[in-house]
């Protein structure tokens, strides 16, 4: 098959999904697909036999979960107009609104469709865990959620539930359970007032090691402390170990150390990782002695995946695959430098590969005008 793709695998993606329809069962919580994340449509008709629903960070994301996915749509952003929120009220289930303004300013409009969504808030609780100040959503002056808690109950009486997205990447379960047991102290007197809470993505509880059985207990008993029912909104959870970005060898040049520079690039294709100045994980690195800084193929200097070792020395034409290639790509991916868009391919439960995806000259000059 032609690289650079994306290959997608629903056996490594079946794995997370039981793990999330067991948190469902025994943690008592319902799961919505952060489409923020991951919004590859083609696997939705798997995960919705998992998963709940979706949760947006836009209209248009709101509304291709909506279209591709069913069940449970929660539509949030930053900020909304008023265009948005009519269109908005037709499909979602709930709306978030992210301050105190907005939801006194869209709270009627939203509730005129019948039958109407359910309105919630979202919370900035200053405290959170992440390893970056970027995705801190408790970074001071952060405009994400509201603080002042007398202005929350203010307005209760508008809405049903609370949103608090706190997390990100967190794979320590007692951290997880000491900021779940602040909120309870914090703001209990707020959840025992309303029906539902949203506790964000950003936890690992997919991962091997993750204690769920714990986790579930976490999340049951704070459920039936305060009689709500709980979602979790897992984007890399649902994807991480399920993915690879699958490129080929174009080159081999020196420059102090062996450089190979694949068909594809980091800023085009994998941009997270220049934005948190992380290093790819490139499959069978480390495994011999022929080391090699992995290159994009694009004009920007700093396009490199990464370094990596070999058993056998890179040959213009050999494949290097690039894991976690899933989350936080395909939603970001670009036409810099007009590379080729790497397709999208899926490897489906049966073992068959089904190329779901194919971008090419069009698409580019379409993005354009």
């Amino acid at each position: 098959m032609e690289t650079p793709y994306y290959l997608i695998d629903e056996n490594r993606l079946l794995d997370n999904l039981k793990k999330i329809q067991f948190v469902r069962r025994h943690g008592d919580a319902r799961s919505v697909l952060a489409l923020k994340c991951f919004s590859t449509w083609s696997l939705f008709g798997l995960m919705r036999q998992y998963m709940d629903g979706t949760t947006s960070s836009s209209l248009y994301e709101a509304r291709l979960g909506h279209e591709t996915f069913g069940k449970e749509v929660h539509a949030y952003s930053v900020a909304f107009d008023e265009a948005e929120i009519r269109q908005l009220r037709a499909f979602s289930s709930k709306i978030i609104f992210n301050s105190v303004s907005q939801l006194q300013r869209f709270h009627s409009l939203a509730r005129e469709q019948r039958p109407s969504p359910e309105i919630g808030l979202r919370v900035n609780p200053q405290v959170s865990y992440s390893h970056f100040d970027l995705a801190d959503p408790a970074r001071p002056h952060s405009r994400l959620g509201v603080i002042d808690q007398e202005a929350i109950r203010e307005v209760l009486p508008l809405i049903s539930g609370l949103m608090f997205h706190y997390n990100c990447e967190n794979e320590d379960f007692e951290n997880f359970s000491s900021l779940l047991d602040y909120l309870s102290e914090t703001y209990g007197a707020l959840l025992q007032q309303l029906d539902w809470v949203s506790l964000g993505g950003g936890v690992t509880f997919t991962l091997e090691e993750y204690p769920l059985v714990a986790f579930c207990e976490k999340l049951k008993a704070f459920s039936r402390r305060f009689e709500l029912q709980v979602y979790l909104e897992p984007g890399e959870a649902v994807i991480t170990g399920a993915a690879w970005l699958v490129t080929r060898v174009l080159d081999v040049v020196s420059n102090e150390t062996d450089i190979a520079i694949v068909d594809s690039s980091v800023e085009a294709h994998m941009l997270d990782l220049l934005i948190y100045r992380e290093t790819a994980e490139v499959e069978g690195s480390g495994e011999g002695s022929y080391c090699y800084t992995v290159a994009g193929r694009s004009c920007l200097a700093g396009d490199l995946f990464g370094s990596a070792c070999f058993r056998e020395p890179l040959q213009v034409g050999d494949t290097i695959r690039i894991a976690d290639a899933a989350g936080y790509t395909m939603v970001k991916k670009n036409w810099f430098n007009g590379v080729r868009m790497p397709a999208i391919v899926v490897k489906r439960l049966d073992g068959t590969v089904e190329q779901v995806k194919r971008f090419d000259y069009r698409d580019y000059k379409s993005s354009l005008s």
